[in-house]
């Protein structure tokens, strides 16, 4: 079976539900469907993942996992997140294989955007 103890979906915390899915349909197009008042299930076009409500962030400093988007254009993604209401948390930084940012959504969750290309 190719889904095997493979991971199969994310789960993000969001003190506002609105603000994170109209960041994230701004940003990256992502498909939402609504499960009540305190979840958000997403697909951003190949995985799946939600949204619960609570106040918590995920960071790395805080221990948070770090969720890496890949892109083939870093710095137009960079303007979407900016565009969208996302901070800059870490600037485009070279390393081995490739540059990357990080970023924080309108909940405070921090995620990065790496890209194989100049």
């Amino acid at each position: 079976m190719a889904n095997h103890e493979k991971i199969n979906y994310l789960e993000f915390p969001a003190k506002d539900l609105n603000k994170v899915r109209a960041f994230y349909e701004q940003a990256f197009a992502w498909q939402f469907t609504e499960y009540g008042d305190t979840y958000l299930a997403f697909n951003d076009g190949i995985f799946d993942g939600g949204f619960y409500q609570a106040e918590a962030k995920s960071t790395q400093q805080s221990g948070g996992v770090l969720v890496v988007i890949y892109t083939s254009d870093i710095s137009d993604t960079e303007q979407k997140v900016l565009a969208a209401g996302g901070e800059i948390s870490t600037p485009v930084f070279p390393f081995p294989g490739g540059k990357r940012f990080h970023f924080k959504d309108p909940n405070g969750n921090e995620l990065a955007v790496w890209t194989d290309k100049d």
